[in-house]
């Protein structure tokens, strides 16, 4: 199984400070959407890997992020792609939980989940945590300009050298990934 794993806020969608709260605040980047269907009729399965920090927050409900999710899931459909899974953090991030991310324990329970050793995934994310996170499970991390992508690029050339391959957005990292 080939199996790439995407952060949503700031690689899928446009971020917000304030929080991505209910559907009509849930935007797709430019082009990020047809990427997700090419990765698809290329034989990827696609999975989401996002802390929500805002559940515990009491910004939104589980509602609203179901809600949020399946305005993804039509916009999506409508150019042939889908998301297999959506794994999230509902926690705090103060809480002490092992899934947030840059703690391993999200993506060590996709690879469970779907059979795959991580050394073999990769993870696209905009943020310092989604590369330390891909980094404390040995799976491949790219690194997106879009959300964070920017500060968190400055910060891993001072600390890691520019090890992380570092793409405008999500559409330009799939289409190197599927070349």
């Amino acid at each position: 199984m080939k199996l790439i794993v995407i952060d949503r806020d700031g690689v899928i969608n446009h971020d917000s400070d304030a929080y991505i709260k209910s559907p009509e605040e849930w935007h797709p980047i430019d082009g990020s959407l047809e990427a997700i269907a090419r990765l698809n009729h290329s034989g990827y399965t696609v999975v989401v890997a996002s802390n929500q920090s805002g559940l515990a927050r009491g910004y939104f409900d589980i509602e609203a992020l179901n809600n949020i999710h399946k305005k993804m899931d039509v916009m999506l459909a409508k150019v042939g792609g889908r998301i297999d899974a959506v794994f999230y953090c509902p926690h705090g991030p103060d809480d002490g939980c092992s899934c947030r991310k840059p703690k391993p324990g999200m993506l060590l329970e996709i690879g469970q989940r779907f059979n795959v050793p991580l050394n073999e995934v990769t993870f696209i994310g905009d943020s310092v945590s989604d590369i330390k996170a891909a980094s404390n499970t040995l799976s491949k991390a790219v690194l997106v300009r879009t959300g964070k992508g920017l500060k968190a690029e400055k910060i891993l050339r001072v600390e890691d050298g520019e090890s992380v391959p570092v793409f405008d957005d999500l559409a330009s990292a799939v289409t190197s990934i599927l070349r």
